[in-house]
């Protein structure tokens, strides 16, 4: 059952992993992204020039200045809004994320650990984009959005962070943990039609 799914483990899909729906095989392919550590970094006031030079200098990564992605090695920034970003890192435990980056970026920006508070999805396949179609307000048309590209926008109510990985396409798509359970039943009951694999990380 889809109640089954609890906040405390963010989207908890091991009670759901299999097929979905009547179409096989599924054109949407969904996993869970329990390996990131999250944090929103936000800018100090007038620091914005000496916080892109140190993040490049430390970390190697051109902060990105409009809505994309950029990524080296296992950590990214996301563009969230003017002057700000999500910032993530595979395998590594939230708290020492957090602590990681107020080290490298003191002075410059205000940093605060999101991995219990954001869950992440995965959402692939040559169905992905018509299911979004159904409640995202967003074209990601592949004329419109390539790898890379990201948007903060909503669905169904719930306020998302998306970003495209590849050209498959693959997405990211990061919600509020205490907005999980509805998210699931919009995104479940939107796949239906193409059919949905839910697998583990």
């Amino acid at each position: 059952m889809v109640d089954r799914l609890t906040n405390s483990t963010g989207f908890g899909l091991v009670h759901r992993l299999g097929h979905h729906g009547a179409v096989r095989p599924a054109g949407v392919a969904v996993c869970e992204r329990n390996d990131l550590a999250l944090a929103t970094v936000t800018v100090r006031r007038g620091a914005g020039t000496a916080l892109a030079a140190k993040v490049r200098g430390t970390f190697g990564i051109e902060l990105p200045a409009s809505p994309r992605r950029a990524a080296v090695g296992s950590l990214a920034f996301v563009w969230a809004g003017p002057g700000q970003w999500l910032a993530s890192s595979e395998g590594e435990a939230g708290h020492r994320f957090e602590a990681r980056l107020r080290a490298a970026l003191a002075g410059l920006a205000s940093v605060a650990d999101q991995s219990d508070g954001r869950a992440v999805l995965r959402i692939a396949g040559p169905r992905a984009r018509a299911t979004f179609a159904k409640g995202l307000p967003v074209d990601l048309d592949s004329s419109v959005m390539q790898p890379g590209a990201a948007i903060v926008s909503a669905i169904a109510h719930i306020g998302v962070h998306l970003w495209q990985l590849d050209a498959a396409p693959t997405y990211e798509c990061a919600v509020a943990r205490s907005y999980t359970l509805s998210f699931w039943r919009w995104l479940e009951s939107s796949a239906a039609e193409f059919g949905m694999t839910v697998a583990p990380e």
